[in-house]
């Protein structure tokens, strides 16, 4: 038998595997498949060792032992009757991963990064922007209409930026922008970056030729991209884009910059990138926001259900305190003070979590500022500034009793897991979104497609016959053809917000590590009591065997959508 044939025979048994696969999963469901269950089946778990994402290998490299010499002089007995077996082999593995039985993620779902158990925790804290108050879609165009006048009236921009309209599906969050050489990016894990995410002055992709020049290669080292707070450091110009009101921002910036490269106007990227900054600034100051909330039932409902069970709940935000005032009254209602046991308004964040000089100090109904010192932190009151020392020693809320739920990575949550012993909560408004992209038979099919294809060629790439090799070569022109899509389901221009192909975005890493437990809303808490504990998925390392089937998080048990 040729080295061929020996790999092929252990490779259509996988299709088995997969066909095993899917009778598990619809037995964990509570829906077994029609068909009984192989013997096999019963006598080890190791028969679903494909378990992960359901398409790991079951295969051994091929006589990995064996000798290149060996396998040049056994490929001239590998003819046409052994590539028609790799064909045969490829079509019933397609056929079987479109039989799966698969399953849906429910949208409402708390992920787990870190086991944690909410009967542990008897402080809830929260920021206010896109935690407590979501915004109309319309409010992106709002700021980035305003942010454009101001550039035009304010600081002189040509007229001609007028013509440029919010691109609603252009920006995600968590881009680099490299403010010398204008360009935005979506960077991997360890700053490797996909060469079709870079764009020039953000509307137009860069050839991928320029890209490798400008920065040697697809490596952009971890040291200029961003600091911990994805600020440029040691006088290097990446910025990265976190907060969720960045969207206009980052398309504001890719539209100047593309009229100016239009007209071949010579302009300084520096006093640009400031420029829009600051003129989104002044759209946050204006106060226009609060026009653009959603009604939030639902989030009301949250915060009564804690207060009913005695939960101790508090808010720290950066806005000030009529903006907050005016969207938590219409959320909540005018008696909205009387939930919260302590009320702190621009607070500065991060620097409130590291920055020990500045004060409390106490803000009337109408804005005025107190000069008095501030000896405890009463119920009903409004605070501004302040430093999380003096709100630790005030309050003696401290450790992993608390809970404290953000929508931004680094100004909300990175802090207080690293320094303080807080347990966190990120809200992530796209994760909706992103999920039930994940729930459409075209991604479920296509991903389990790339995964079975993946496997053939890493099985099969050993054999260096002319004929195998040209078999193999096409299947990798398959993957690569299918890889960016994968992408532009998500986003044409950038991708998924939390994984670029195979990869984990540098946004996805910087979630999981900062982030106890993640959710695409904080209504999510309603679907869960407080006693309920939060477990993380064991996702196999690289170097590790999967020993169960992939599970999907749940509500409740094991809460999947059929």
């Amino acid at each position: 038998m040729t080295p061929l044939s020996r790999s092929l025979s252990p490779l259509v048994k996988r299709t088995e595997c997969l066909w095993r696969l899917g009778v598990f999963r619809s037995f964990l469901q509570g829906q077994p498949d029609r068909r009984s269950i192989p013997g096999c089946w019963k006598r080890s778990f190791r028969a679903v060792s494909c378990g992960g994402a359901g398409i790991q290998p079951l295969l051994k490299p091929p006589e990995a032992k064996q000798s290149t010499a060996s396998l040049s002089s056994s490929s001239s007995s590998e003819g046409p009757e052994d590539t028609d077996k790799l064909w045969s082999v490829y079509k019933e593995t397609k056929r079987q991963t479109e039989v799966i039985s698969t399953s849906s993620v429910d949208p409402d779902t708390i992920f787990a990064n870190n086991e944690m158990s909410l009967r542990d925790i008897e402080i809830y804290g929260f920021d206010y922007d896109y935690t407590l108050a979501f915004y109309s879609s319309h409010l992106h165009t709002l700021i980035f209409n305003i942010a454009r006048d101001i550039l035009i009236n304010n600081h002189r921009y040509p007229e001609g930026l007028r013509k440029y309209e919010y691109i609603p599906d252009f920006a995600v969050r968590g881009l680099h922008y490299d403010v010398q050489k204008v360009r935005e990016t979506s960077p991997l894990p360890s700053s490797w970056t996909s060469l079709d995410t870079v764009f020039q002055g953000g509307l137009h992709p860069v050839p991928d030729e320029e890209v490798i020049a400008m920065y040697e290669g697809s490596h952009v080292p971890l040291e200029i991209m961003s600091d911990f707070y994805g600020k440029s450091t040691h006088g290097h110009t990446m910025k990265q884009f976190m907060d969720i009101f960045s969207l206009p921002e980052m398309t504001l910036l890719s539209c100047v910059n593309d009229f100016f490269m239009r007209h071949n106007i010579d302009y300084e990227p520096v006093h640009l990138y400031k420029d829009v900054k600051e003129a989104i600034r002044d759209v946050h100051v204006k106060g226009i926001m609060y026009r653009a909330i959603e009604s939030t039932i639902d989030y009301h409902a949250v915060l009564k259900k804690l207060s009913a069970h005695g939960k101790k709940m508090f808010l720290i935000t950066n806005s000030p305190f009529d903006f907050v005032d005016r969207g938590m009254t219409y959320i909540v209602g005018k008696d909205w003070r009387d939930l919260f046991d302590v009320v702190i308004v621009q607070a500065d964040k991060p620097s409130f979590f590291n920055d020990r000089r500045k004060p409390f100090r106490r803000v009337t109904d109408k804005g005025v500022l107190l000069w008095d010192r501030i000896h405890r932190l009463e119920k009903g009151q409004i605070y501004k500034q302040g430093n999380l020392y003096e709100f630790l020693r005030l309050t003696g809320w401290r450790g992993s009793r608390v809970l404290y739920f953000g929508d931004h990575i680094y100004s909300d949550l990175a802090d207080l897991t690293l320094k303080h012993g807080w347990r966190t909560g990120a809200i992530i408004p796209e994760l909706r979104k992103e999920i039930k992209i994940m729930n459409t038979p075209q991604y479920v099919h296509m991903m389990t497609w790339l995964q079975a294809l993946t496997v053939l060629i890493e099985q099969m790439q050993v054999h260096r016959d002319p004929a195998t090799q040209a078999v193999v070569e096409e299947w990798i022109k398959e993957r690569e053809a299918m890889k960016p899509l994968t992408k532009d389901i998500f986003n044409a221009q950038f991708g998924s917000l939390f994984r670029t192909y195979h990869n984990p975005t540098y946004f996805s890493r910087r979630l999981s590590r900062f982030a106890d437990i993640y959710m695409a809303s904080i209504s999510c808490m309603l679907n869960y009591d407080l006693q309920h504990t939060f477990f993380p998925r064991r996702t196999p390392l690289q170097h590790e065997a999967p020993f169960w089937p992939e599970q999907r998080p749940s509500l409740g048990m094991p809460g999947i959508m059929h």
